[in-house]
This record gives structure tokens, C-alpha cells and sequence, in this order.
């Protein structure tokens, strides 16, 4: 008698799953318009700041008191050699404004690393041990939400000093209260989950349990919530530094950008209006991204 399995291999019914849930999720992807805009924005904002070096025409800092304020391309009087023109100190506006999103994306994204894992810690803790520690974290997340961040964090960056590392600690420390209520509340949920209780009658550790049960199945809530901080932390950090607080001169950040060309907004709007955009297009970028990664990973929207 032949062997017939031999010519014929059996199917691991578990890869044959994975496979075509991984082909519904990449239907899904490329089928949602929020993804691929935000996405693909985003993702060109990333390459312009991981190869500044090479983009940038001229050095960011090099100041020319000779050309300063010099138009964009779309004005009269302007100079091929500077596309978008110079600020107030001669430096190359569009160099500064390629190195600008680097310290943009290493805000948001820094920040919201920090504050997730603050946030995911807690609410986490919260979810799935319930009682007591349920509500001192829940206390804790009250006072947290009592605090109004702008307030605080100017408070923190004027008795500190404002620089690059402590805005990002700043905001690390003040944004991780919406990770804190939605990772509580899908763990709340997911504990109750016959998994769950699987794990626990054959006796894994409570630690095991959480990182192979519960987090594997609330994850997709936090990187929702990433996308969302990120573009939150950066607006922040705009603030800051529009008011003097945030990221010191001379670095090349589009909210200090901003801030130092308020004094020229009557005569050269452009020198706003430039970074003003630039960072418009980000945040909006990364919302749009974090609004479709919300929607594909929808309970709803799965099937």
C-alpha cells in the first residue's frame, strides 16, 4: 500500500488560520483610506528625519545676518539658494525645518513610550487585581485627571528649565492617564475571559498570566492610544516652546520656530505659517493613523 500522507503533507490547521487572518487584516489595511493617508505621510515624515543629514541643504545653525528673512520661492526678491527662504537670523529655513521633525517624532514618540508604560502599568494592575488596589490606582488616576496638564507642565518646565529632555520627561510623566482608564477597562475585561481562568486551574504565576494572557489581548488598545499621545505630546511641546518653555534655541524644534517668528507675523507671515503647516500636516498624519489602526482592530470590524 502507498503512503499517502507521504505524497500529500497534512495541514497545520494552525498555520492555515494565521494565514488567512493575516490576509484579512492586510485587506483590511490596504482597503482603509486613513491608514494609507496617515500612514504614508507619516512614514515620509520619519525618512525626512532619519536622513536630515542628507536632505538639508545647508546647516540648520550657520547664521548669515547678511540674508536674513529672505522669501520663500513663491515670493518676489527670494534665493534659489534657500527654497524657503531664511528666518531672522540668516539660518536656512527649510534645513531647520527637515531637523525640526526629528526632535518632533523624538518628543511624541519618547513621550509616549514613558507615559505607556506608566499608564499601561497601572491600569493593568488596576484590571486584573481589582479591590483595594483597584481603587488607591483609581485615586491615583482621579488626582491625575485633576491636574490641568498645561498648567503643570509649565509649572515643572520653569522651575526645572526648559530643554529637550525635560519636556520629554515632563510630558512622560503628565500623559499616561488615558492608558491608565482604557488598559483598567479591557482588563477588567479580559480577565473574566475562560483563557484566563484556563491559565490560573492549571496554576501559572500571576505574572505569566498577565504577560501571556492578559496583554497579548489588550495590546491592540494601547497602540491606539499611542498614535493618539503621540500627536498629543507634540502639540504640547509646540506650546511649550511657543511660550518659551519647551525646546531651547538653538535647536530647530517647529514650535520654537514658531514662537520666534511671532514678532514677524504682520510682515512675513511666511516664517509661521511654514512650521505652522509642517506641523499641522504631522499631527493630523498620526491621528489619521491612530483613527484607522481604531477601526481595523475594532472588535466589530474583525470579522
Amino acid at each position: 500500500m502507498n503512503d499517502i500522507s507521504a505524497d500529500h503533507p497534512k495541514l497545520d490547521p494552525d498555520n492555515a488560520l494565521r494565514s488567512n487572518l493575516t490576509k484579512h487584516l492586510f485587506r483590511r489595511i490596504s482597503a482603509h483610506n486613513s491608514i494609507l493617508i496617515g500612514g504614508g505621510v507619516l512614514g515620509a515624515i520619519v525618512l525626512m528625519a532619519l536622513f536630515a543629514p542628507l536632505l538639508a541643504p545647508h546647516d540648520p545653525f550657520s547664521q548669515d545676518l547678511s540674508r536674513r528673512l529672505l522669501p520663500p520661492f513663491w515670493m518676489e526678491d527670494n534665493n534659489p539658494k534657500h527654497i524657503l527662504g531664511t528666518d531672522n537670523l540668516g539660518r536656512d529655513y527649510l534645513s531647520r525645518l527637515i531637523y525640526g521633525a526629528q526632535i518632533s517624532l523624538m518628543i511624541g514618540v519618547c513621550t509616549a513610550i514613558i507615559s505607556g508604560i506608566i499608564g499601561s502599568a497601572l491600569g493593568i494592575t488596576a484590571g486584573y487585581f481589582g479591590g483595594r488596589i483597584d481603587a488607591v490606582i483609581t485615586f491615583i488616576i482621579t488626582t491625575r485627571l485633576s491636574m490641568p496638564i498645561v498648567l503643570v507642565a509649565l509649572a515643572v518646565v520653569a522651575l526645572v528649565g526648559g530643554s529637550l529632555h525635560a519636556v520629554i520627561l515632563v510630558l512622560g510623566f503628565l500623559l499616561w492617564d488615558r492608558y491608565a482608564v482604557v488598559m483598567r477597562s479591557a482588563t477588567q475585561q479580559a480577565r473574566n475571559m475562560d483563557y484566563v481562568s484556563a491559565a490560573r486551574a492549571i496554576g501559572c504565576p500571576t505574572w505569566r498570566v498577565v504577560l501571556s494572557e492578559i496583554f497579548p489581548n489588550v495590546v491592540n488598545n494601547l497602540i491606539v492610544i499611542a498614535t493618539f499621545e503621540v500627536a498629543h505630546a507634540i502639540l504640547l511641546e509646540a506650546s511649550l516652546s511657543f511660550l518659551g518653555l519647551g525646546v531651547q534655541p538653538p535647536d530647530p524644534s517647529w514650535g520654537l520656530m514658531i514662537a520666534e517668528g511671532k514678532e514677524f507675523l504682520l510682515f512675513d507671515p511666511w516664517v509661521i505659517t511654514i512650521p505652522g503647516i509642517a506641523l499641522s500636516i504631522l499631527v493630523l498624519a498620526v491621528n489619521m493613523l491612530g483613527d484607522g489602526i481604531r477601526d481595523v482592530s475594532a472588535p466589530e470590524n474583525r470579522n
